[in-house]
């Protein structure tokens, strides 16, 4: 039997503290934390950095360091850094020897880095190695050229890899959510299928629970399923929460693709032990081709962003054309004045308030007292950028409805009214790469982080 403690959804998001001392007097075999997703975007990938803040960060790590030195057991962390770039794996890395300082620990740490060079992403599509998953952008090498970073998403075996290496800590770069829960019991020989399955349920800490906030979980696996457990007392797992998380960031309820194959739990039986745990059997490990998962970003422009309040009622009322009408007279001026082509540039009002999030399929057709309205320029440089959103501007200030009416004034909430915003990113890789040897587009290290 192998026991498994994952501490929180993500490191950074937070837990139940008492839940987290619980859970290691139960003695685990090993400490799992998530470090990331791709759920904010490609800014994160693009730039190589974490979404959540350092303090933050620190806090949370420091805590998980002092309770893995309690428990005696390795700490793994995969998708280090919200990201799973080379830079965060070394921006924990760094944390973590400050915090070791800090609190006196010698720790060993193993990093297994995940970025990709270019010549090894470029060399696969060349080969047939590299295939597009559904919907999956057009690539070429000039695509790949223009990527930041590049990741491969591990799995178990080179977070065992990892393991192996006898590290007190393992900082992962990118991986699969899973891969970092599975690794341990498949290495000692539990239920494939279990461990998998288990992994996917427990990917994201309490979510599978009554108390999705509470963070901390126990999962138990052995030759023939796994048991989970919340850590908060309040808490409980039902066969409903734990069986619906297979929905959750996955599109088909039953079928799960990992590195090396895919998990079915067609045939899986979710039975309540008692009011707060459930016990899982009859999941199936299917051995496949071993491919790795790649993600890559690169930028795509860069933007200004320029918010103003409008209020007076009519406008409110108005406020799709008038925003239409600011669209294309901005448009107009930017391709006039700045000589720029209409598929080089792009001018964005979204209607906070009235239909921000979902554009045209929005069906309400409420009158609000106010609309915040966002304007998004985006440009070829962040020079012209900004020169596009000072056009815009007056246009936010002073436009209106129509030619034979008084100057309106609306509200800029700040001044200077536009902010530059950067480097636009977006992912340009939802491919997968076939592997031979699974450790040979990750790169293994140790460090002697501390002293006692």
């Amino acid at each position: 039997m192998t026991r498994v403690l994952v501490p929180t959804g993500a490191l950074g998001l937070g837990y139940d503290r008492k839940a987290l001392e619980r859970g290691v007097e139960n003695r685990p075999d090993i400490i799992a934390v998530d470090g990331g997703s791709t759920d904010s975007g490609p800014s994160y990938l693009g730039r190589g950095v974490s979404k959540y803040s350092r303090a933050s960060t620190k806090v949370e790590w420091r805590e998980l360091m002092q309770a893995r030195a309690k428990a005696g057991v390795p700490l793994v962390i995969g998708t280090a850094g919200t990201c799973g770039a080379d830079d965060a794996v070394d921006w924990l890395l760094d944390i973590t020897r400050e915090i070791a300082a800090e609190e006196g620990m010698a720790v060993k740490v193993a990093t297994l880095k995940s970025g990709q060079p270019k010549a090894r992403v470029k060399a696969a599509l060349e080969q047939g190695t590299l295939r597009a998953l559904p919907a999956a952008p057009s690539v070429d090498a000039g695509v790949i050229d223009t990527c930041t970073n590049i990741v491969a998403l591990a799995g178990v075996e080179q977070v065992q890899a990892a393991l192996a290496t006898g590290a007190d800590i393992v900082i992962a770069g990118r991986t699969t959510d899973t891969a970092i829960i599975a690794a341990l019991p498949i290495q000692r020989g539990d239920h494939a299928g279990a461990a998998w399955h288990g992994a996917k349920v427990g990917e994201c800490g309490a979510l599978a629970t009554t108390q999705p906030n509470s963070g901390t979980i126990q999962i138990d696996f052995d030759a023939a399923g796994f048991t989970i457990e919340p850590m908060a007392t309040e808490a409980a797992a039902t066969p409903y929460t734990v069986s619906a998380h297979m929905l959750y960031e996955n599109s088909d309820p039953f079928i799960l693709h990992e590195p090396g194959g895919h998990l079915d739990v067609t045939a899986s039986d979710y039975t309540a032990v008692d009011a707060r745990r459930v016990r899982v059997e009859g999941s199936k490990w299917v051995p496949g081709r071993y491919t790795v998962k790649l993600e890559g970003a690169r930028i795509v422009g860069y933007q200004t962003v320029g918010i103003a309040v409008v209020r007076e009622r009519r406008y409110v009322q108005h406020v799709r054309e008038w925003a239409a009408d600011i669209e294309a007279k901005v448009s107009a001026k930017i391709e006039a004045r700045m000589g720029l082509r209409p598929d080089e540039f792009s001018v964005e009002l979204r209607l906070i308030g009235m239909d921000a999030t979902l554009g045209h399929l929005e069906n309400r057709r409420d009158i609000p007292v106010e609309v915040g309205v966002m304007g998004i320029l985006t440009c070829p440089t962040p020079e012209q950028a900004a020169e596009a959103g000072k056009i815009l501007n007056p246009y936010l200030l002073h436009h209106p409805l129509t030619e034979d009416e008084p100057m309106p004034t609306f509200a800029f909430p700040f001044s200077p009214a536009e902010m530059q915003r950067g480097a636009l990113y977006e992912f340009c890789l939802n491919h997968v790469m076939e592997l031979d040897d699974p450790m040979a587009a990750f790169v293994l290290e140790t460090h002697e982080v501390g002293h006692a």
